[in-house]
């Protein structure tokens, strides 16, 4: 079973898969501070940065500099996490990528694997409200396959700015909504982290998109211009194959829902609350219509089970 992830959210950097460059150049004649390529401007937090060229041959082990300190909560791994970040390899003066310009900050579950593992290592114990400056070697990076605009075994430098951090918990709760429509698939209530068990009935799929509550929490109510932690199970109606679950991978998703490209998913979780566990009954012209997708046969109803853990 292949992550179908990807082909729900419209693709930004996620740090797997550069997105684009920027046409910015830092100057290569300012010094390196203390082993990393100096700000040469936009020095301050919530500032798009400038960084020099670095300086002689790159450190060979993953390096973080605290540009200036904040005052939030220290990052753990299973945090779900905001920044803002510019990207560059150390041999160069043109940023690869940065979220400053998109005006877009980043989310993502740290220590889940979703970016390179140098973010993943780095971040790790820095606190909200903090800048900090990453330099990563190769293995902890893109190694030797490189990427997009980034070469082989390419050193990167990057400048993070650490918006905002979630504890995400294991499960959804809130109170157990009745399931008694009989044309509807049913979902387990545990609320132990585990995967919900999901039984879709022998009869024809609805129609139309439905989104009910399984458990229903009193958390925040869910907008398009938020961006859900989620767990997930996804499931073809007919022959009820799964076809994708986060519970499998043991790794959560953040998607942006502006960006969630599965029309049903996102009109599906828009209006309901953080915490609740929600079952999507997706119709094909809301989901991927006469397009196979992988395990997904083309003109599929899709049934998803969705704990939404938490939003940014």
């Amino acid at each position: 079973m292949r992550r179908i992830a990807g082909l729900l959210v419209a693709p930004l950097l996620l740090l797997s898969a550069v997105a684009c460059g920027s046409d910015d150049k830092a100057s290569d004649s300012a010094s390196s501070k203390n082993g990393v390529p100096a700000i040469t401007a936009g020095a301050k937090f919530g500032e798009k940065p400038t960084l020099s060229k670095g300086k002689g041959d790159p450190p060979k082990e993953l390096k973080t500099e605290v540009i200036s300190g904040g005052d939030g909560a220290k990052l753990k791994n299973g945090d779900a996490i905001q920044v803002n970040y510019l990207g560059q390899s150390w041999d160069s003066d043109k940023p690869f990528d940065n979220s400053f310009d998109r005006k877009q900050p980043f989310d993502l579950t740290l220590g889940a694997g979703m970016v390179i593992q140098g973010w993943d290592k780095g971040l790790v114990g820095q606190k909200v409200g903090s800048r900090v400056q990453l330099v990563i070697p190769p293995d902890l990076g893109y190694g030797e396959q490189g990427q997009g605009d980034i070469k082989p075994n390419a050193t990167l430098v990057f400048v993070v700015d650490i918006l905002k951090a979630t504890q995400i918990p294991a499960s959804a709760k809130g109170t157990e909504v009745a399931q008694d429509n009989i044309d509807l698939p049913r979902v387990g209530t545990n609320d132990d982290g585990k995967a919900p068990k999901v039984t879709i009935p022998k009869s024809d799929p609805p129609k139309k998109l439905s989104s009910t509550y399984i458990l229903e929490s009193d958390g925040e109510v869910i907008k398009e211009t938020d961006s859900v932690v989620v767990n997930y199970v996804g499931m073809v109606w007919k022959d009820a194959k799964e076809f994708d679950s986060t519970y499998t991978q043991g790794k959560t998703q953040t998607f942006p829902l502006a960006q969630v490209t599965l029309k049903g998913l996102k009109d599906g979780l828009i209006g309901k609350k953080v915490g609740s566990r929600v079952l999507l009954v997706i119709p094909p012209d809301q989901a991927f219509g006469d397009q196979q997708q992988q395990a997904i046969p083309k003109n599929s109803t899709l049934v998803f089970a969705v704990d939404v853990l938490a939003k940014m």
